[in-house]
């Protein structure tokens, strides 16, 4: 490619703000509307693109997004560097440690939740490609390993979103819908690598069978030595470098060497990305700071980029087709909701949970369409599936939080304060970290239920090693579900001095609140989660129990208050 003119540059910069400003505006506007933010970033290069701005402008839209030449090169070169960066984002949210500590039940939904839709999408596509989108010229095999991925794989992201938004987040079932997504993921993506391999990639310069083999060591590498090793030299990274400055250097410059490894051996470059980004997340040494910065940094600006650009390249009125949209819905519904609601009752949970936990399994989001854009790109599918499969990963993330609200529905209302009693109530917890409050808390809670206080406050602990119970605001709600407990016990403590929880908006910890349920109560157990997720909405209700509740009939004075002040707001 020649040099880029002057002409050229002005037109791709004019082309950039106006495509990054479109996008963060409707973004916004969705998030206002409680939807995902990756629906305004779609909507706003649909209406940039031939859809919309070509229909009705064509030469505008040609001037500022051409289909080639110099300005189309480098706005594909940017798009590529800017998915690139965000599947390291989200390999970051994976943390593979979680998935053994859930245990038995997030294997089984995990596994499960991923053969069950594979099987769905696989044989329906291999006997009739045609009918499903496949190009005349496709490889079978190959369109139908590559259809049986696309409705086996989740986004995490959003299921992560949805369950914070319902206040399950940090709740067995929301922590094991996690974990199952995690495996979900993870073996989604090392089989879509598979399948642009079995593919022959002619940039590779290398038999089919040797870059698989490679990608399956890269991947074995990277979980396993990879991270050990990104964990011991993360914290002298940030014992010698400027903060964020040094860890987001190091973690971008990392990402990209790994997705230029995995772009020569013939794998789409966000795969080296993405396994890159797996074992960053993995460190325990990754602040939760740390890791927000690099997710602000890269969700911003270069995915609302991305998003935005998947609209210039296709027309999705005329590649509409309504029978196939119906088609890939059913199928992608039908083997996760099925699929992860069996294998959920089957490791135990009850039908209500199982349900939620096959809805949750259901959000697809910006997973789904990076799949399909990359399927479009190789040549596997067309613009009529590409169309099908963006508008159900849409439908399925839109709908995932509304079904499991609906299988709740007619829950009593449950407040957390009726389960604290006045041997529970520490109102000056002595507590340097969070093991010693654990203890503490924990202790209180069994000796007043009557039960061992060294194996509650060891199942506690177990559990806050899974994913930290600190819900932000100064707000921590270690769990645990005990065998045995006839009712629930609720240990509450004002800690004279704020502990690190490792929390997500890096406040320390004022109020730490310990449930302990019986192992059968799981609707209940929700239930106080969601109670405490509603009482600290904000950091100000946490600072005023901290400082004005000094015994159990000020604490229950101070929370009616501000229930009575809520609804007459």
């Amino acid at each position: 490619m020649s040099a880029l003119t002057h002409h050229d540059i002005t037109l791709l910069l004019l082309g950039l703000a106006i495509l990054l400003a479109a996008a963060r505006i409707l973004a916004e506007l969705a998030q206002r509307w409680h939807q995902p933010a990756v629906i305004g970033e779609l909507l706003a290069g649909i209406i940039l693109g031939p859809t919309i701005l070509g229909a009705l402008w064509p030469s505008v839209q040609q001037v500022l997004f051409p289909d080639t030449g110099p300005i189309n090169t480098a706005l594909h070169a940017l798009t590529t560097v800017a998915i690139t960066l965000f599947m390291m984002v989200a390999g970051m949210e994976i943390d593979i440690s979680s998935v053994w500590k859930q245990g038995r039940a997030a294997l089984i939904v995990g596994v499960l939740g991923i053969v069950i839709p594979f099987a769905v999408g696989f044989v329906p596509a291999w006997f009739a490609p045609s009918a499903l989108g496949a190009k005349p010229d496709s490889d079978p095999l190959v369109f139908a390993l590559f259809l049986a991925t696309a409705m086996a794989i989740t986004a995490l992201p959003v299921i992560a979103k949805i369950l914070m938004d319902l206040n399950l987040f940090r709740s067995e079932l929301g922590v094991t819908i996690i974990a199952a997504a995690i495996l979900n993921d993870l073996f989604g993506w090392i089989i879509f690598a598979l399948v642009l391999a079995v593919m022959g990639s002619s940039a590779a310069d290398m038999p089919v069978w040797q870059t698989a083999c490679l990608t399956l060591l890269f991947a074995l590498f990277m979980l396993t030595l990879g991270r050990w090793a990104l964990n011991r030299v993360l914290p002298w990274i940030q014992a010698h470098s400027s903060w964020p400055g040094g860890v987001l250097g190091f973690a971008l410059a990392c990402a990209l060497l790994c997705a230029a490894f995995t772009e020569f051996i013939g794998v789409h470059a966000i795969f080296g990305a993405f396994l890159f980004g797996v074992a960053l997340g993995d460190s325990q040494h990754l602040r939760q700071r740390t890791r927000a910065t690099i997710d602000h940094f890269v969700s911003f600006i270069f995915a609302p980029l991305f998003f935005a650009s998947i609209g210039l390249h296709v027309n999705f009125i005329r590649s509409f087709d309504l029978t196939l949209v119906l088609i890939v819905v059913a199928l992608a519904s039908l083997g996760k909701i099925v699929g992860c609601t069996l294998a959920a009752h089957w490791a135990g949970f009850p039908r209500k949970e199982a349900q939620a936990i096959g809805f949750g399994m259901n959000a697809r989001g910006a997973m789904e369409i990076i799949l399909g854009l990359l399927a479009l790109q190789a040549g596997i599918i067309g613009d009529r599936l590409f169309v099908a499969l963006v508008i159900m990963a849409l439908v399925t993330s839109l709908t995932s939080g509304l079904f499991i609200q609906r299988t709740f529905r007619g829950k009593r209302a449950v407040r957390f304060i009726d389960y604290v009693s006045a041997k529970t109530f520490m109102p000056e917890l002595q507590a340097r970290t969070k093991q010693d409050a654990i203890k503490a808390l924990g202790t209180l809670a069994a000796q007043s239920a009557g039960i061992d206080a060294e194996d509650a406050v060891s199942a506690v602990w177990r559990r806050e090693q899974i994913v930290t119970s600190a819900m932000g605001n100064g707000v921590a709600v270690p769990h645990a579900r005990i065998a045995g407990l006839k009712l629930p016990i609720v240990a509450l403590g004002f800690p004279s001095s704020g502990v690190d929880f490792d929390p997500p908006d890096d406040v320390p910890v004022s109020v730490i609140v310990l449930i302990l349920t019986p192992s059968d109560a799981n609707e209940l157990h929700l239930s106080l989660l969601a109670d405490i997720a509603r009482v600290f909405q904000n950091e100000r209700m946490a600072r005023r129990l901290g400082e004005g509740a000094r015994n159990l009939t000020e604490l229950r004075a101070e929370l009616n208050v501000e229930t009575s002040s809520r609804l007459h707001a």
